[in-house]
C-alpha cells in the first residue's frame, strides 16, 4: 500500500493554492490590485508588481496553504450540502455571527504581524473587489459558497500589502552605510 503525501516543496504549495484559488474563481491579478490599494494609501509609489510578487510568495508558504486549502474545502462541502445539522445552514449562509471564517483570515494575515492583522480588518469591512463579488455569489444564490475564501482572499492582499510595506523598510534601512550584508528578504 503506497502511503500518500502529506508534505509538499514550496512550489508545489504554490501551485496547488493557485489552482485551488482559480478553482474559486480568483486570479493572482485579483488579489494583487486589492494589496496595492491597501498598501498605497500610505506609500503611493508602490507598483503593482511588488504586490503581484508578494501574493506570488505568500501563497508557497505552509500555514497559508494549510489555511487556504482547508477553508477552500468546507466551502465545497458546504456547496454539496456534505455537513449535517445546524452547521450547514450556518456555513451556507455566512452567518455573521459565526466568526470561525474571520479566524482563519486574521491567522494568515498575522503571519505578517499586527499590522498584517489591522490590513485584514480593514479590508474585512470594506471588501473591496474580488471579496465583494465572491462576498455578494455566496449570499444571493445559495448554490456557491465562500464563506471561508473571501476571508482567506481579503487576509493574502492584507498579508501581500503588508509584506511590500516590510520589504520597502528592510530596502530603506539598508542603505545605511555601516550595513554591509547583503539582503535576504523574506
Amino acid at each position: 500500500m503506497t502511503r500518500k503525501r502529506n508534505l509538499f516543496s514550496r512550489e508545489e504549495m504554490y501551485t496547488m493554492n493557485v489552482q485551488k484559488l482559480e478553482e474559486r474563481g480568483v486570479k493572482l491579478s485579483d488579489i494583487a490590485e486589492i494589496a496595492l490599494r491597501q498598501q498605497s494609501k500610505w506609500k503611493p509609489d508602490i507598483t503593482y508588481q511588488e504586490c503581484y510578487e508578494s501574493v506570488e510568495k505568500i501563497l508557497s508558504l505552509r500555514d497559508v496553504f494549510h489555511i487556504l486549502q482547508l477553508g477552500a474545502e468546507i466551502d465545497r462541502l458546504t456547496e454539496a450540502k456534505a455537513f449535517q445539522g445546524p452547521i450547514q445552514e450556518v456555513l451556507d449562509s455566512d452567518l455573521g455571527l459565526f466568526g470561525i471564517d474571520e479566524l482563519f483570515g486574521l491567522e494568515l494575515a498575522g503571519l505578517y504581524g499586527t499590522i498584517g492583522k489591522t490590513n485584514f480588518g480593514d479590508i474585512d469591512v470594506n471588501k473591496p473587489g474580488i471579496i465583494a463579488v465572491l462576498n455578494d455569489a455566496g449570499k444571493k444564490d445559495h448554490t456557491s459558497c465562500h464563506t471561508f475564501m473571501d476571508d482567506i482572499v481579503g487576509a493574502l492582499a492584507a498579508a501581500a500589502s503588508t509584506r511590500v510595506a516590510q520589504v520597502e523598510n528592510e530596502l530603506e534601512a539598508r542603505k545605511d552605510p555601516s550595513i554591509i550584508e547583503q539582503p535576504k528578504l523574506f
